[in-house]
């Protein structure tokens, strides 16, 4: 199998593999006061120590959640919950742990505005200057999208944000490690498995003095935002690969930029990059090709592990939100593929890959004519 699935999840770094393993044995809560449970209380302060490093912006820490789906919704809701304003300004194409909670919102009464992005899917930002004002309690944005790659301006959005005294949600599930996250941010989303870490937690930096309401209640464990007994296995497999994806940032993206242009050669003519081909992080290449079926490009190569968007939203049969977003009809969304490599994608095997799509791209074609 040649895995060219990277927006979906990453493969285990050898080094995370390391940090977590002894961690199967030592089973101790680490919320305990046991010797035991100290020592696990402290592999977790060193994790989240990690995770912040890797995250980059001055002033508290991040505490753990189960998922960066759990870490926006925490956001969000928490937001609302202490906040008396009633107006949420999002982007159109956001993850759908963003739009799912944002309609929930919408339901208890909140005013919610999905800001339009242009055909490059860089969001509008004199919209966003008009959309933001004195009864907007929180900004949501994602950093990369997970779809189409592209970067969206968070900085100036949080400039916007804090000029009306609203808060600002970076998601940078996608951008950790690869680029930096913009000061400015009061939140900032963040999950293990994008960054060749372990599924199962993710985490949640809040800037101090920022008011958030739990979620979760019970032992008020995390600065009482979100109770429950931590995995110091899951905590230590986070934080080595934060500190590898710190480390090896510059190499991980000098890499991808050669795998990038690797991939656009081998595929040839014939196709058109999804969104900005400049404002982008280049691991992910998202293309169409007119008259392609997708669905069953997939399912010829199935030794070839790529995708048609989102794998949140994989096997609903809807046309992706956000390539509708960035003006595609249904036909050009349904013939859009996207492919994900990073760190541990070998070039040779991104070539062939892609030479194999192209081919069996153009053999579809041919018998469709």
């Amino acid at each position: 199998m040649i895995y060219l699935d990277y927006q979906a999840t990453t493969p285990l770094a050898p080094e995370v593999v390391a940090a977590m393993t002894p961690w199967l044995d030592k089973f101790a809560n680490p919320h305990s006061p046991s010797r035991w449970g100290r020592e696990a209380a402290a592999a977790i302060a060193v994790a989240r120590a990690a995770v912040d490093r890797a995250i980059g912006l001055p002033g508290d820490t991040s505490i753990f959640t189960g998922s960066a789906t759990e870490a926006i919704n925490l956001a969000i809701k928490g937001t609302f919950e202490r906040s008396t304003r009633r107006k949420l300004v999002t982007v159109a194409t956001e993850h759908a742990a963003v739009l799912d909670t944002a309609e929930w919102l919408q339901d208890q009464g909140v005013d919610v505005v999905r800001l339009p992005v242009g055909r490059d899917g860089i969001v509008d930002i004199e919209a966003a200057r008009l959309a933001i004002d004195a009864d907007t309690a929180l900004v949501a944005a994602m950093l990369v999208n997970n779809e189409i790659g592209v970067l969206q301006p968070v900085a100036e959005l949080a400039r916007l944000a804090r000029g009306a005294g609203a808060l600002m949600l970076c998601d940078a599930v996608q951008g950790l490690g690869r680029v930096a996250i913009p000061d400015g941010c009061d939140l900032v989303a963040v999950s293990a498995h994008k960054i060749h870490g372990p599924k199962g937690i993710g985490a949640l930096w809040v800037r101090e003095g920022t008011q958030v309401a739990p979620l979760v209640h019970g032992g008020g464990q995390e600065r009482g935002l979100r109770s429950g007994t931590l995995s110091p296995m899951l905590c230590a497999g986070f934080g080595a690969a934060a500190k590898l994806a710190a480390e090896r940032r510059d190499a991980d993206r000098q890499h991808v930029e050669q795998l990038w242009s690797a991939a656009l050669e081998a595929l040839g003519p014939g196709w058109t990059l999804n969104g900005s081909s400049e404002q982008r992080y280049r691991g992910n290449l998202n293309l169409r090709r007119d008259g392609l079926d997708a669905a069953r490009l997939l399912a010829d190569l199935r030794d070839i592990a790529f995708s048609l968007g989102s794998a949140c939203a994989s096997g609903s049969g809807r046309p992706s939100h956000v390539l509708r977003a960035i003006g595609l009809s249904d036909a050009q969304a349904r013939g859009s593929i996207r492919l994900g490599f990073g760190r541990y994608t070998r070039e040779e095997e991104l070539v062939d890959a892609c030479r194999r799509i192209a081919a069996t791209a153009r053999a579809q074609q041919d018998l469709a004519a």
